[in-house]
């Protein structure tokens, strides 16, 4: 979780630099968390996720599968955006969804959907994006995806950043979700 909540603190308070060039990856992150009752947070960790309900080490097949997972759910959830189905992004968004996008962010799906029904106007999608690394918690409940955003002629105009929960077995939904535009570093 720490991992996590760096990686979220720095997409967030961080200027992003976005480079031109573009490799696809896909990468699993190894966390090791102790639950000793020393460690800030440990109760609120175990009350929260019941150690029969998620198993504490991921075998390496299935954090790699839990990968495809989140990275297949990305796509599907870019698909939205060129398919101009809208009802279709609202399906990815989990209930407490908050997206950083506007001036203020947007708190739950209905404000996340009416902010962004303006770039589902129209017969052509204004961007599109696609993963090019997921990483997912040893626990398995959380992922984190990345990649960038690609304009209408495929130049790269941004990066997303996307925070994924496991809600149920194979449903991952978006919790925490913001862009970032290329800087010219």
């Amino acid at each position: 979780m720490r991992i996590l909540f760096v990686l979220l603190c720095c997409s967030l308070l961080l200027p992003a630099c976005t480079r031109t060039e573009h490799r696809s990856r896909t990468v699993a992150t190894v966390t090791t968390e102790q639950s000793a009752p020393e460690q800030p947070g440990a109760e609120t960790r175990a009350a929260a996720a019941p150690a029969a309900a998620v198993p504490a080490t991921l075998s390496p097949r299935a954090r790699a599968g839990l990968v495809k997972e989140v990275e297949a759910r990305e796509r599907a959830f870019a698909k939205t955006m060129a398919d101009r189905d809208l009802e279709a992004f609202r399906s990815f968004l989990s209930d407490d969804v908050i997206f950083f996008s506007g001036p203020e962010p947007l708190r739950g799906p209905e404000a996340v959907v009416a902010w962004w029904a303006r770039y589902f106007e129209g017969d052509e999608a204004p961007f599109s994006w696609e993963p090019d690394q997921v990483e997912v918690l040893e626990s398995g409940s959380l992922a984190f995806s990345t990649g960038p955003v690609y304009g209408v002629s495929g130049e790269i105009i941004g990066r997303f950043n996307s925070v994924w929960r496991l809600e149920a077995p194979g449903t991952w939904r978006i919790v925490f979700d913001k862009g970032e535009k290329v800087c010219a570093c």
